[in-house]
């Protein structure tokens, strides 16, 4: 298939290329297995790395842009910690590629969506029975149903209230690829999302800690 597609867009030129592929779960360290810990790493990170690194002569060669679909959740963790360890991983891949594509006259920019479960259904709601029943004996033994519940429930609450707009991720996406000035970040998110960032960014860890412990216990 890479070799199909070089020979077919080397002739008519390649301009873009839009990095989204991804899947998210939900589960606590660990809950989740070394298989979907790889499995993640393999759909999220690796995933985006292959395809760039097959198109990269082309990009070069015409000078396109290269998009990848990140997270504001890159900055935080909150209930679905594989996720963000697949989106802070990416955004680093993309601050070195920036940097090395500038010579080429290669632009590289990322797309940090906030919370848009209800517009793309990344995320299914989430069953505590079936997290239940997928935990070792040696989390269940950690573990109660009870708090498996509580997690469930919180983290549904979250996902229901994701943005249904979803043609605000794709502007960006679009402007990325079209604008004459692409910005290097496009953070599409919600005021208190932007907040949340700001906070992790500028603030002691402490203080982040502190703030996601109490969503937590809420």
């Amino acid at each position: 298939s890479e070799k199909c597609l070089l020979r077919h867009f080397s002739s008519i030129g390649f301009w873009g290329l839009v990095n989204n592929a991804g899947i998210s779960t939900f589960g606590e360290t660990g809950w989740l297995s070394m298989e979907k810990y790889e499995k993640f790493a393999d759909v999220n990170l690796l995933g985006s790395i292959r395809t760039t690194l097959a198109f990269l002569p082309l990009l070069r060669k015409y000078k396109g842009r290269i998009v990848f679909m990140s997270s504001i959740i890159a900055y935080f963790a909150l209930g679905n910690g594989i996720y963000s360890m697949t989106k802070a991983a990416i955004e680093k891949f993309c601050d070195a590629l920036r940097l090395e594509m500038k010579k080429f006259g290669v632009r590289v920019c990322i797309i940090q969506p906030g919370n848009y479960a209800r517009s793309t259904k990344i995320q299914p709601p989430v069953s505590a029975e079936e997290i239940w029943n997928e935990l070792s004996e040696e989390e269940k033994a950690v573990y109660n149903k009870e708090y498996v519940q509580e997690r469930a429930n919180f983290f549904n609450s979250i996902l229901s209230e994701g943005s249904p707009n979803g043609n605000e991720v794709v502007d960006a996406m679009v402007d990325a690829l079209t604008s004459p000035a692409p910005k290097a970040r496009y953070m599409v998110a919600k005021l208190k999302e932007k907040a949340l960032v700001l906070v992790c960014a500028l603030f002691p860890t402490v203080v982040m800690d502190s703030i996601l412990s109490y969503a937590l216990s809420k």
